[in-house]
């Protein structure tokens, strides 16, 4: 069975940094896309950055400059490096990855438990 576990969430000041990581356990054949997603109270569940396996990344126009996406794939995680977080990047951030297990070689798509990012003004 797959599983995706995050940590590196908390509270920070805002101007301050976090570095989320999100890794993928269990019968794993391979790893497409990788990518963070957050929710913030009341409000949908955006995606804020994405990583494909050998391609470039991409951000929201809201954290393009601040946030940096990397992964891995030695260790089966991916990253995310936050910079000059603002209170409005309070929210819970999500990873998602597109993996084919083992057994069944059927892709899905798996999601990470949520980690707490909190930034005070």
């Amino acid at each position: 069975q797959v599983q995706l576990v995050e940590s590196g969430g908390g509270l920070v000041q805002a101007g301050g940094s976090l570095r989320l990581s999100c890794t993928a356990s269990g019968s794993i054949f391979s790893i497409g896309i990788m990518n963070w997603f957050r929710q913030a109270p009341g409000k949908q569940r955006e995606l804020v950055a994405e990583m494909p396996n050998g391609g470039s990344s991409d951000y929201s126009d809201s954290v393009k400059g601040r946030f940096t996406i990397s992964r891995d794939n030695a260790k089966n995680t991916v990253y995310l490096q936050m910079n000059s977080l603002k209170p409005e990047d309070t929210a819970v951030y999500y990873c998602n990855m597109w993996i084919v297990p083992t057994t069944p070689r059927v892709v899905g798509v798996y999601w990470g438990q949520g980690t707490q990012v909190t930034v005070s003004s």
